[in-house]
């Protein structure tokens, strides 16, 4: 496996740890090295949230690593990677990112991403946003990050919330070229096109 042939998962407690669950799953089924980062937050929401214990969701990965050691291989840019993933990301953790405050692993990773020009996929996930959120938002995007909050599509008509967290990891990994299929957009169907022009102004 090339050096290079690696992806960082960061997860915190926010809620949405069955994004972090199948990201593992899809880089596993990809070949892909995994150097995962779990805050004790995320441990307590992993088993609130799924039927996952925290040391199943550590086996998912090929390396796991003490968020308070910052001394760990992906604190250094002399460690290549294809960039890192932070999902789900608390408010706190956006934070720390955008503002450079390397306090734990997670954030020393991401600051790492940021100064080598790798990418960096932040899906915050907290309801509603105030200010401070979306500022902080606006920040890591300015440094370099992707922001994409873990928003399900419906014009694909999922079945279950499992095809719906899938589609979006799926679509997620595409910043690290990780190839997972699955269902592009290709424009409006012909059905809905012969009821939209049945009548109506459409709008």
């Amino acid at each position: 496996m090339q050096s290079s042939n690696r992806v960082v998962v960061g997860v915190t407690g926010a809620t949405g740890q069955l994004y972090a669950i199948k990201a593992l799953e899809f880089l596993a089924n990809a070949d892909v090295e995994t150097h995962l980062v779990l805050s004790d937050a995320a441990g307590l929401n992993i088993r609130q949230e799924s039927e996952y214990t925290v040391e199943d969701v550590r086996s998912l990965a090929d390396y796991v690593h003490d968020n308070r050691n910052i001394g760990a291989p992906t604190a250094s840019g002399s460690f290549r990677t294809r960039g890192m993933l932070v999902t789900p990301c608390s408010m706190k953790t956006l934070s720390n990112i955008a503002h450079g405050n390397s306090t734990n692993l997670i954030a020393r990773s991401a600051d790492v991403a940021l100064k080598e020009r790798r990418p960096l996929v932040l899906m915050p996930r907290e309801k509603p946003f105030n200010r401070i959120h979306l500022k902080n938002m606006l920040d890591a995007t300015d440094a370099g990050a992707i922001v994409m909050p873990p928003l399900p599509s419906f014009y694909n008509r999922p079945a279950s919330i499992e095809e719906m967290v899938a589609r979006t990891i799926a679509r997620t990994l595409t910043y690290f070229d990780v190839d997972v299929a699955f269902d592009e957009w290709d424009g409006i169907s012909s059905v809905a096109d012969s009821e939209s022009n049945g009548g109506g102004d459409g709008d």
